[in-house]
């Protein structure tokens, strides 16, 4: 399951319900700053710290994807890579930009 909606008025209601099931991938797209924001709201709303875990936010494989084809395939990379079991470098993990290079 993907949230791609960038408003909270549906991203949170959207994961929580996918938070109800037992969907082996939550992805949600957004930067750092708007995943921290959207974490509060979280809260707000009563998912634990556990539930937090298994969301995959910001979303994706960190290739440098710049398009929106680029970050599909990012994101079905993270996919595949959680499925096989391998650690790519999720840009969950990483702490800075979320896009690199010139806009």
């Amino acid at each position: 399951m993907c949230v791609l909606t960038h408003d909270h008025k549906f991203d949170v209601p959207a994961i929580v319900g996918s938070l109800a099931t037992r969907v082996g991938y939550i992805g949600v797209m957004g930067s750092r700053r708007t995943h921290r924001e959207r974490l509060a709201r979280l809260y707000e709303a009563g998912v634990t710290d556990a539930e937090i875990g298994r969301l995959m936010a910001p979303i994706g494989i960190d290739i440098g994807a710049r398009s929106p084809e680029e970050t599909a395939i990012s994101i079905c990379a993270e996919i595949i890579s959680l499925n096989s079991g391998t650690k790519a470098a999720s840009l969950r993990d990483g702490s800075g930009p979320i896009h690199h290079g010139p806009q």
